[in-house]
């Protein structure tokens, strides 16, 4: 790729150790440490959440002509850096950004049975070298993840290694020697999920090839015709006589994605398709970006946060927490942790947000501070290619943000969580309907929907995620209910140095709350949704009974 772009608060002890060999001292010593188990991620799709620059909405000659949502919407990398600066993402508690794929898409469309789709979502590559003119430029980017570190936020960039861009009448297909079109994947086994193509007209990146190849023809025109053909095949050179590596086309793959890392310091990546792959093909890209990471920290030190390996999450889809180390093909079993991911997407949570709190919750800290006691999940309740979504009809806002906040693990929310955007638009069909463009004129109004107000839903989200991001225990401590009338319930952790705990009760008081177990007499206790102070008294602390939630911890 063109080298375009050459402590603690909360804490009930406090601490200057970190297993993770995260220095808190390089950060701001206002904040709490930092810990991936305990992430707060706001996924957005770029296209769809803020336009930040409106001469980039047709470039290509791209037009807004396809079907329901089914076109790019203007959307860019400057929108979301307005929000960084803004403070959006900091009010909300988000701690962790995760972009769609920022790479050049297709530049064409494609039918898929519901009309013109553009690659607005990101995940249909056409050159991985190089930016989406309609996201913006390198240069935007850069930003992006620099204005996101000064405000403590680290960068999730989603990356496919799986699959191109369909063939349209302006794309052609990738050489043979790279892609696969056939057989189209059946999902029931092994044989049927990795050595094929996910969908017709996807075509099947030939990970499991060991036959060298070279740059496609038209990639080299295209770079000539940019000027930049002799310094991308120089780097290519480079890469390989480093890695001693085969001209195989996972490692060109390999290369340019992180190379994204190499120039920006990517803070790690969400992996998509991850179970249409080989398993150990993703030790391999871990292992090139945990060096590009290093070396971008060697050379921008005053620009890190701090020293956390790189991270990985993967999307394996239809992993549950149920299954802890293990997602199964039908015929056979394969370990992604094994594979140098440090957490999955948790497609159970969903579904289980509709049992009760006390069983999930039990459960996952089991998970969590057991067999998993050394990876993670991140959480959600919707997201971008999820048809069952937890709360379809935007019906049970409180209870879907209380949920999702308050579950052990990593949690993501998707944008427009936290707005009760529409997952059901009018006129739309397949995935299209989950990906509205973020109703920002539904917060500046302060609109009614379903018998709410859309800023009181706002305010609620913020609580629960400035009290995830101020207390780590919350997501990584150990899960211990105290009564279930009011459901009362206390996060301990003690772990990598880190002593923090907290205390939540979800349903109305009627007399002083015991806390002699938990806290000191004389401690002072911060409410994060009343943003009241208490004392304990005799081992006890007088809480107003006008309120459904209370979030107690211990402030500096």
């Amino acid at each position: 790729m063109k080298q375009v772009l050459i402590i603690v608060l909360f804490l009930i002890t406090s601490c200057t150790s970190y297993k993770q060999e995260e220095k808190i001292g390089e950060e701001n010593s206002l904040k709490p440490p930092f810990m991936w188990e305990n992430a707060t991620v706001y996924f957005m799709l770029t296209d769809r959440f803020n336009n930040g620059d409106p001469t980039n909405d047709t470039p290509l000659g791209r037009k807004q002509d396809g079907g329901p949502l089914r076109s790019f919407l203007g959307g860019d990398l400057k929108g979301i850096t307005m929000k960084i600066e803004e403070g959006y993402f900091e009010d909300l508690g988000v701690n962790v950004l995760w972009i769609t794929p920022p790479i050049e898409q297709i530049h064409g469309f494609t039918d898929e049975g519901w009309g013109k789709t553009y690659g607005y979502h990101g995940y249909w590559a056409r050159d991985w070298t190089n930016i989406d003119p309609n996201y913006g430029t390198m240069v935007e980017l850069k930003e992006m993840v620099d204005k996101a570190h000064e405000h403590g936020i680290r960068i999730l960039l989603d990356v496919v290694l799986n699959h191109t861009g369909p063939v349209t009448p302006t794309d052609s297909q990738w050489p043979d020697e790279w892609v696969r079109i056939e057989p189209v994947c059946t999902h029931d086994s092994y044989e049927h999920a990795v050595p094929c193509a996910l969908v017709p007209n996807l075509p099947d990146i030939r990970t499991d090839s060991e036959i060298e190849v070279d740059i496609p023809g038209f990639l080299k025109d295209k770079w000539e015709g940019e000027g930049r053909l002799d310094i991308e095949m120089s780097e290519l050179e480079e890469f390989f006589n480093r890695t001693g590596y085969l001209k195989l086309p996972k490692y060109y793959i390999i290369k340019w994605l992180t190379d994204y890392v190499r120039e920006l310091g990517i803070d790690g990546f969400r992996v998509d398709t991850a179970k249409h792959l080989e398993a150990y093909i993703w030790r391999e890209l871990y292992k090139e970006a945990v060096q590009a990471l290093l070396e971008w920290r060697s050379k921008n030190p005053g620009n890190k946060l701090g020293d956390l390996d790189f991270y990985m999450v993967g999307e394996v889809y239809g992993y549950g927490i149920q299954g802890e180390f293990y997602y199964d093909y039908g015929d056979s079993v394969v370990n992604f942790f094994d594979h140098d991911f440090k957490a999955l997407i948790n497609f159970s949570f969903k579904a289980d947000a509709g049992r009760d709190m006390e069983d999930v919750f039990s459960e996952y800290s089991r998970i969590l501070n057991g067999p998993l006691s050394e990876y993670s999940v991140v959480n959600y309740i919707s997201s971008h290619d999820d048809g069952g979504p937890f709360d379809l009809n935007r019906e049970r806002v409180f209870e879907s943000a209380t949920k999702l906040m308050l579950t052990p693990g990593a949690v993501q929310i998707y944008y427009g969580d936290e707005l009760a955007r529409t997952l059901t638009a009018e006129g739309t069909k397949g995935d299209a309907h989950l990906r509205s463009y973020m109703n920002w004129e539904d917060l500046s109004s302060n609109a009614e929907k379903n018998g709410y107000r859309i800023t009181n839903v706002l305010e609620h989200w913020q609580k629960l995620g400035r009290f995830r991001n101020d207390h780590p225990a919350v997501g990584a401590g150990v899960h211990e209910m105290i009564s279930t009338e009011p459901y009362l319930f206390t996060r301990k952790l003690s772990r990598y140095g880190i002593e923090d705990r907290v205390l939540v009760c979800i349903g109305k008081l009627d007399q002083p709350l015991n806390v002699k177990d938990l806290f000191d007499n004389e401690t002072v206790l911060s409410d994060y949704y009343s943003n009241e102070t208490y004392r304990v008294t005799n081992g006890k602390i007088n809480l107003p009974q006008n309120q459904d939630l209370y979030l107690l911890a211990k402030p500096l």
